[in-house]
């Protein structure tokens, strides 16, 4: 049975869903743009048995305080910095395994790499950290991250509509019938909030320091060889399977599915990834023999 809660760091309000046994294993999941802990709404009761599970909303998303731009800095540091607070303060976390998609993949691998022996085991869905994984989607990112205008901007401003959010949640499906309306519906109503604009303007912009991180990020995986397990919607125009399959270069081991859908795997896909995810984090901590791959 899936509580919702509040938690208070430094003075801000952050969301979170929590489901399972606190004596279970733990697992995080970080959502992606432009969702919150809604897009594990299907997820949650399915791996809830097995895991205690802690699904945070950041600050500027879902519903966690908002404060304008003007009065807290948007960057994905800043992002990471509360949720970490609101597992290692708050909730007392000491050990536990992270889901990682789109922006979860930065917020929690600036975690990760800071507090690598909390890190248990890491599911990786369309959350990039690779060079080779940034798609065709991040196109008119680029000229922004260069030089903020009001012409660069305004390029960028077309990921806030609602033909985008849809688009985000379809391409690539090959059922669309499975893909409920709730999800971009729900994305949108944040979306469309007055002042969010400014609050995914700068998030944007600030984007590009991730792709600087991302040698960190390795050195990381390099070293420390944390269990890993892959899940990716190969049909997804922001994160490319060259993405998916570079994770495997800094960790051998890293178990690797490819799946016939799109960039929110999740909407028609959870029932197999919930099932990898169980098969996967119920194993020995001691690595696999080889890599799989589907």
């Amino acid at each position: 049975m899936t509580t919702y809660h509040y938690g208070s760091v430094s003075g801000r309000k952050l969301f979170y869903r929590e489901a399972g046994s606190k004596n279970a294993p733990t697992i995080v999941l970080l959502h992606g743009f432009p969702s919150s802990s809604h897009m594990f709404r299907e997820l949650i009761p399915k791996i809830s048995e097995r895991f205690h599970v802690i699904a945070p909303d950041y600050i500027g998303f879902g519903y966690s305080d908002a404060p304008e731009a003007t009065q807290f800095r948007y960057t994905f540091d800043n992002l990471a910095e509360h949720v970490e607070k609101l597992l290692f303060d708050e909730l007392d976390l000491k050990n536990f395994n992270i889901y990682v998609q789109d922006y979860g993949a930065p917020v929690g691998y600036r975690i990760a790499s800071r507090h690598p022996d909390a890190i248990e085991g890491i599911v990786v869905q369309n959350g990039n950290a690779y060079a080779e994984g940034i798609g065709e989607g991040f196109n008119a990112m680029k000229p922004f991250w260069k030089e903020r205008t009001a012409a660069t901007e305004a390029s960028v401003r077309a990921l806030l509509t609602r033909e985008t959010t849809i688009f985000q949640y379809t391409h690539g499906v090959k059922e669309p019938d499975l893909i409920s309306p709730d999800a971009y519906t729900v994305d949108q109503f944040f979306l469309d909030r007055p002042g969010n604009d400014m609050i995914q303007l700068d998030l944007f912009h600030d984007y590009q320091s991730n792709v600087a991180l991302y040698e960190r990020w390795h050195e990381y995986f390099r070293a420390k060889q944390p269990r890993m397990l892959i899940v990716w919607g190969i049909n997804d125009p922001f994160f490319t399977v060259e993405g998916a399959q570079a994770y495997q270069r800094d960790i051998p081991d890293a178990e690797l599915h490819l799946i016939d859908t799109g960039h929110f795997a999740l909407e028609d896909s959870s029932d197999f990834i919930a099932e990898r995810m169980k098969q996967f984090l119920g194993k020995s901590q001691m690595p696999s023999q080889a890599p799989a791959r589907a």
